[in-house]
């Protein structure tokens, strides 16, 4: 059977380079000061860093010791070769993500981290209610025209299936403020997240649909500091590569005090 991709790779990839003319990567940026401020809280130093990215400069940069790499499909990461594996900002675009994570976890030593960023569901949902309401309206059909992002409880579960220890994921909001909507699609192109979904239109927007999608987008989504609002979400992720210093669960009917007892509560047997 043949697999239908999401992403048109060799599309993306050209995205990127056009990005570059002009680059607009304040959030590839927050991206990196967020998963800085994690390490922070990590008591563990990290001496074999490698980094998976569509940015590699911008990454490099602020991780000068690290193995930087692009997210191609199959990630040029040595097995066992690293202590920390960072997935910055475009695990949203991979075609297995699920995939992608195991090629970390393959990647990491014993008790090595995988701290993973990548935008979520709750991303630009008034721009796709926008161009979809505007295509409805002028063409009387909807294209795909917003990349589907994960929500974090079903990207949360990704950890475990790519059997990756003690899994967390967390998320940040983001409220985004631009003049119009033709704003908000010119910073996408230079951010390098413009439509490269494989099933997208070929041809460009019409005119009648983009100034439609203007329009909804202006009267349903203002912004209380002025002009339109832009939700975007950031989700985190983290596993460790398993190891047997790391803590265990209890075998199941070893617990030696009562959770009742703990609480300072009765307990209530339930009925048969």
């Amino acid at each position: 059977m043949s697999q239908t991709l999401l992403t048109d790779r060799p599309a993306l990839l050209r995205q990127r380079a056009r990005a570059l003319r002009a680059p607009a990567l304040f959030l590839q940026e927050l991206a990196a000061d967020e998963i800085e401020d994690r390490l922070e809280l990590v008591n563990k130093s990290f001496t074999a860093p490698g980094i998976v990215s569509g940015f590699p400069e911008l990454w490099q940069a602020r991780f000068p010791e690290a193995v930087v790499v692009p997210d191609e499909e199959v990630l040029a990461l040595g097995p066992g070769a690293h202590d920390l594996v960072i997935h910055a900002l475009c695990l949203h675009w991979a075609n297995d993500p699920v995939g992608q994570l195991v090629q970390a976890r393959r990647a990491l030593r014993p008790d090595g981290l995988l701290l993973a960023v990548l935008f979520g569901g709750g991303s630009l949902q008034e721009l796709r209610a926008a161009l979809a309401q505007a295509e409805a309206d002028v063409a009387g059909g909807l294209s795909p025209r917003v990349l589907p992002m994960g929500e974090i409880r079903d990207l949360g579960a990704l950890l475990q299936r790519a059997g990756l220890a003690l899994p967390v994921a967390d998320r940040l909001p983001l409220d985004l403020c631009y003049p119009d909507a033709l704003a908000l699609m010119r910073d996408l192109r230079a951010m390098g997240e413009g439509n490269a979904m494989a099933a997208r239109p070929r041809g460009m927007l019409r005119r009648e649909v983009l100034a439609r999608a203007c329009e909804v987008y202006a009267e349903n989504f203002a912004h209380a500091q002025g002009g339109i609002r832009a939700s975007a979400e950031m989700i985190f992720l983290a596993g460790w590569a398993p190891d047997p210093s790391q803590p265990q669960p209890l075998r199941p009917g070893s617990a030696v005090a009562r959770l009742a007892d703990a609480l300072g509560t009765q307990e209530t047997p339930l009925g048969d």
